[in-house]
């Protein structure tokens, strides 16, 4: 089980992102995590990943764990010998390096069935398997997803952080891309997946956490939040109106005045 509890995170000494936040992604499952731009998402995944230093950024308060072991304290690489993998917002490729040359990389702490998992990467992908030898800044940006996430998989993760995997993409690459996690987490891995496409996120998730503002708002199985009336007006952009039917909302979200009930 990756675990965290009650945690504090703190960027330049001043600035408070992420406010008593407990959360789990238990072994083989898929966790969606859900918010708003600047809810802290991000932050938790680069606490998850070891990355805080790199935006000087420090956990002042709670714990990081990993089967009950603290791990807050390690380096991203012991945090990926642990199975811990993180795919960035933004397809993070070696522009400049070829697809196969990319996806070797991701190996280097996991060199020892390097040639099986190539093969299992370009199974998933055979979309980037047609241009293994093509450099990696010529691909598209639902092939670069692809070939960031075939990255992360060359060393056999126990947990794969997803960060926005299907921003800006096409509704069908994005099917593709839902497909994809779905088969990686069938093969055992489990997988904390940020999105803002909350739909897709809740469609595969067995569990889902909402974050605002730096904090934990709602907890619950992803079926029950994809049915919750507020998480559907205002994670999802649906409404239900007097006459039953369910249609875009984002206007009248945009300025609903009420509190949200979850939050008082």
């Amino acid at each position: 089980m990756l675990s965290v509890r009650n945690l504090e995170v703190v960027y330049n000494d001043v600035i408070l992102a992420l406010r008593g936040v407990s959360l789990d992604v238990p072994d083989g499952k898929i966790v969606a995590l859900l918010g708003a731009n600047g809810a802290g998402k991000s932050t938790l995944l680069r606490t998850l990943s070891g990355l805080l230093d790199v935006h000087d950024a420090e956990i002042r308060k709670g714990a990081v764990t990993l089967d009950g072991n603290d791990i807050g304290h390690l380096s991203p690489s012991k945090l990926v010998k642990r199975g811990i993998k993180h795919v960035l917002e933004g397809r993070r490729v070696f522009k400049e390096l070829t697809v196969e040359e990319n996806l070797r990389s991701g190996a280097h702490t996991h060199r020892k069935n390097m040639g099986a998992n190539l093969d299992k990467a370009y199974g998933l992908f055979p979309r980037i398997a047609d241009r293994r030898g093509q450099m990696a800044g010529l691909l598209s940006g639902g092939e670069q997803q692809m070939l960031a996430m075939g990255r992360a998989l060359m060393s056999e993760p126990r947990y794969l952080l997803l960060d926005e995997p299907s921003l800006g993409l096409a509704p069908k690459v994005v099917e593709q891309i839902r497909d994809i996690v779905v088969q990686i987490n069938s093969e055992g891995t489990g997988v904390l997946l940020v999105e803002q496409n909350a739909t897709m996120a809740l469609s595969v998730a067995d569990h889902g956490y909402v974050m605002e503002t730096g904090r934990v708002v709602m907890d619950r199985p992803a079926a029950e939040l994809l049915a919750d009336d507020d998480v559907r007006e205002f994670y999802l952009g649906l409404h239900t109106g007097d006459d039953g039917d369910t249609r875009s909302s984002y206007r009248d979200v945009k300025h609903y005045k009420r509190r949200k009930r979850w939050a008082s």
